[in-house]
């Protein structure tokens, strides 16, 4: 007989660990806590997505912020991307914090739906920070990361993108998008690409919304933000 289960883990090298309760038979399951490993103990951090924001003031190519939801609050994390000719007899789908294998479906559907092959080059996909994605929500971003990488272009790093994806090439509607949205404007984003069913009824004063509804709509709203790559 088990009334709760909870499992406190820690990414190699990193001093932040995470709770979550997978099974609770009195309360909420699915929720996360991060804390701070400190001298005196474990510290709660109360604003965890100011962690994984940590970025660097000149962006690089494969990078873009999404807002994935834990438990009943929204989180905001980088997603990282790499693609790159093959090195050796296949192409290699590897994802950390991610489903390798939705990787690989985002993929074929990226071909069949926007004509673009990926078959020759080796995918890598990581979550920032050691968090674990296990919604459907980063769909859209994971093949925008993977997609600036491809084409060497750095997106502006006031953007922020959410969105699930369909076989058929249509973004689908993600629960709770606008709270997502008003998480992202609290840390300073200022435009969105996000689901037409999830665009905001009233505007949210200082973020720009992009609602697209299929992925070409996605991609093309991606190719016309500038490069946001500084020059040294």
């Amino acid at each position: 007989m088990i009334d709760c289960f909870m499992m406190l883990d820690a990414p190699p090298g990193s001093r932040y660990r995470t709770l979550r309760g997978l099974k609770n038979r009195f309360g909420a399951v699915n929720e996360l806590g991060v804390f701070a490993m400190t001298d005196q103990g474990m510290k709660e951090v109360s604003n965890p997505s100011a962690i994984f924001l940590q970025r660097p003031k000149e962006m690089a190519p494969g990078s873009v912020v999404t807002v994935t939801w834990e438990g009943t609050r929204p989180l905001l994390v980088e997603i990282q991307a790499l693609v790159d000719d093959v090195q050796g007899g296949y192409p290699r789908r590897v994802a950390v914090g991610l489903d390798a294998q939705r990787l690989a479906m985002h993929l074929a559907v990226l071909h069949r739906h926007c004509g673009v092959s990926l078959s020759d080059q080796d995918v890598f996909a990581n979550v920032v920070g050691g968090v674990r994605i296990g919604e459907t929500g980063a769909d859209l971003a994971l093949l925008a990361a993977a997609m600036s990488s491809y084409k060497n272009r750095a997106l502006p790093r006031d953007l922020v993108v959410f969105g699930e994806l369909g076989l058929t090439g249509e973004v689908r509607p993600v629960p709770n998008g606008q709270d997502r949205l008003r998480e992202a404007q609290k840390h300073g984003f200022t435009r969105a690409i996000l689901p037409r069913a999830n665009r905001p009824r009233e505007a949210i004063a200082g973020i720009e919304a992009h609602p697209v509804a299929s992925l070409a709509q996605a991609l093309g709203a991606i190719n016309e933000l500038p490069d946001d790559r500084r020059s040294a």
